[in-house]
């Protein structure tokens, strides 16, 4: 009973010691308990340190996955802006050069085109953007009244309807006219080659643009 006692309790807690073989076989089952308390805190306290190491191992490549993704965003930002500069500027020399080239020189040569013709005394009819060909003249010609479109890059704006004005216009089609004064190739030789500098700025500002976004890839 007393061996019995003592493997009991020795089993149950380790902590009490019997006779003779029971408490020998106690010490054992105390031995045992301990061994195994101490490998099993051992052990959770190994997968608590693995536990805590995989999660800071995973903050950190969370953290570093959100500098990365800071660090992207920042990079496409400064990328943006040559990028944005390179395209409004290849934008802006397409569309001056498109407007002197395809209006203003053709209008400065049409100007210049009536320098040799007939000459009339006219009144102006329809004031306005005389610029835009927006600006009428009324004349004589031929014995008949003619009405007629002054052309783009006319001059004379500022004029009120009444206004005397001198005039040139082809013999064979009085409709075509333009003033006496713009004849030479008027605001529209000046404005042809104002749109065709500033198209070659443009244009040089989008080739410093492509140059400059060129070293940066390189970089």
């Amino acid at each position: 009973m007393t061996g019995l006692n003592g493997t009991v309790d020795g089993g149950g807690s380790g902590a009490r010691t019997g006779s003779g073989a029971g408490a020998v076989g106690g010490r054992r089952s105390r031995n045992a308990g301990s061994a195994g308390n101490g490998s099993g805190s051992g052990n959770a306290g190994s997968a608590g340190n693995g536990s805590a190491g995989n999660a800071e191992s995973r903050s950190g490549n969370a953290g570093a996955g959100g500098w990365g993704g800071r660090a992207g965003v920042h990079e496409t930002g400064q990328h943006l802006g040559p990028r944005a500069s390179l395209l409004m500027s290849l934008a802006f020399a397409l569309l001056l050069g498109a407007l002197s080239a395809l209006v203003m020189f053709p209008a400065a040569q049409h100007l210049r085109s009536l320098q040799d013709g007939e000459r009339a005394r006219a009144t102006l009819h329809t004031a306005g953007a005389c610029m835009t060909g927006q600006c009428k003249v009324t004349f004589e010609a031929d014995g008949q009244t003619v009405v007629a479109d002054l052309p783009v890059g006319s001059g004379g704006g500022k004029s009120s309807v009444g206004a005397a004005v001198d005039v040139r216009y082809q013999a064979d089609d009085p409709r075509v006219v333009a003033r006496t004064q713009d004849t030479g190739g008027g605001g529209a030789a000046l404005l042809a080659w104002l749109t065709a500098g500033a198209a070659v700025f443009f244009l040089a500002l989008s080739g410093a643009a492509a140059i400059f976004l060129a070293r940066q890839r390189r970089t």
